[in-house]
């Protein structure tokens, strides 16, 4: 896990599993503040990770939950390796919303991903030139702000590969390899890094064609499975147009694992997909 993980997200996944182990210890927010001596007011900026939730604080509150010890000092100790870090994010804090600030703060912590992308290729899989003609393309970025956007994706895919611990696996739709993005020249390029990263082995990668039929995805859209170490359960998120939904109740969560099963199963398996990736780099530079 990253050393520099944004605050913001480390807040939010604290305070998720502040209100879910109260919750399952079936205390109110008055019976906690009276067990634990901490303000009811306070309590709740904890759960809604409004303010950065203190070590003492936080194992104060679990202990009063009835939490098991490891997973006090998993999470206590998270939050006191992360007090005062500052966040690789804050260069483009004024660029990128809250909502994606927050994903990408929590992928920083996260051991395992899942994401599924029908119409693109996944962001963390983008190449430079990808990611700048697919930015340009959006109108709710200035062409001024198009750059920047695309170099903050940048950033993050490159430090999703210095992330060793990361388990990656991804759900391609075949839409994301054929619609043109940019230049024939910038499409070849994306497909090669996609072969370079199908063959590298640190991301599993799979191509879903129309053929391979109909998934339980086609109501819900791209979406990512994060799995974190810490007792923390996992987290479902997906966009919308202009925000974005976390899911963190254990039995919604299971919908989205149930989900990504079934998508991982109708896929083409890893090694047919490079096969599809090179058979399509090869019809582009034809075409090019």
């Amino acid at each position: 896990m990253d050393t520099r993980v944004d605050p913001l997200a480390l807040r939010w996944l604290l305070g998720v599993e502040l209100s879910r182990h109260r919750r399952a210890a079936q205390l109110s927010l008055s019976e906690l503040a009276a067990t634990t001596g901490i303000g009811k007011p306070k309590l709740g900026h904890m759960e809604s990770g409004r303010y950065h939730q203190a070590p003492d604080d936080v194992q104060l509150v679990l202990q009063a939950c009835g939490v098991p010890a490891t997973t006090v000092q998993q999470l206590v100790t998270l939050a006191a390796a992360r007090a005062g870090a500052k966040s690789w994010l804050s260069r483009w804090t004024d660029l990128i919303p809250g909502f994606l600030r927050t994903y990408v703060g929590l992928l920083d912590m996260a051991e395992r991903l899942f994401t599924f992308e029908p119409m693109v290729v996944p962001g963390l899989l983008q190449s430079r030139d990808y990611a700048q003609a697919l930015t340009s393309a959006n109108r709710f970025y200035r062409p001024d702000q198009a750059q920047s956007f695309a170099e903050f994706r940048q950033v993050r895919a490159s430090r999703l590969a210095a992330q060793h611990n990361l388990t990656f696996q991804t759900v391609i739709g075949e839409a994301a390899i054929r619609t043109p993005v940019g230049e024939p020249s910038i499409r070849q390029a994306q497909l090669e890094h996609l072969i370079d990263v199908a063959r590298g082995g640190r991301v599993t990668l799979q191509l879903l064609r129309p053929e391979d039929g109909p998934h339980q995805a086609s109501a819900i859209g791209q979406f990512a499975l994060l799995e974190f170490g810490h007792g923390i359960r996992p987290v479902a998120y997906t966009e919308l147009l202009d925000d974005a939904i976390f899911v963190h109740d254990l039995d919604r969560v299971r919908t989205y694992q149930w989900v990504a099963d079934n998508l991982r199963e109708l896929a083409l398996p890893p090694a047919e997909t490079l096969n599809c990736l090179q058979t399509e780099l090869n019809r582009w530079s034809k075409a090019g």
